[in-house]
């Protein structure tokens, strides 16, 4: 795996984190805004928003004294693409197992009319 797409999952592990990630795909957001929303402080709430855009998953644009956060696709796109890998390999890994298991056992048995 990446280090940047550990740093996404580490990120995601954190349920604040996870919150202000989901509340951010349903459009960008200002932290006082998002501190409104959750049981968190809005240092607290910057805090978490620094891990996010460390690891790839958000990003800000200032206007004014406020920072405007939203959804990086980058980072989504890795995540995507790693679930992705992740998924394949695992059902080539299933489809595998099915096989060298049809092969080694025995077929059933026919029923006699």
């Amino acid at each position: 795996m990446v280090a940047y797409q550990a740093q996404a999952l580490d990120a995601l592990g954190d349920a604040t984190r996870r919150a202000i990630f989901e509340r951010l795909g349903r459009g960008p957001c200002a932290v006082g805004e998002l501190a409104a929303e959750l049981p968190v402080s809005r240092p607290a709430v910057s805090q978490h928003l620094k891990v996010l855009e460390h690891a790839g998953l958000v990003t800000h644009t200032a206007h004014g004294t406020r920072r405007v956060y939203r959804l990086d696709p980058r980072g989504i796109d890795a995540l995507r693409a790693y679930f992705t890998h992740f998924w394949s390999t695992a059902m080539t890994a299933y489809r595998d197992q099915v096989n060298r298991q049809a092969a080694t056992d025995p077929p059933p048995e026919q029923e006699q009319p």
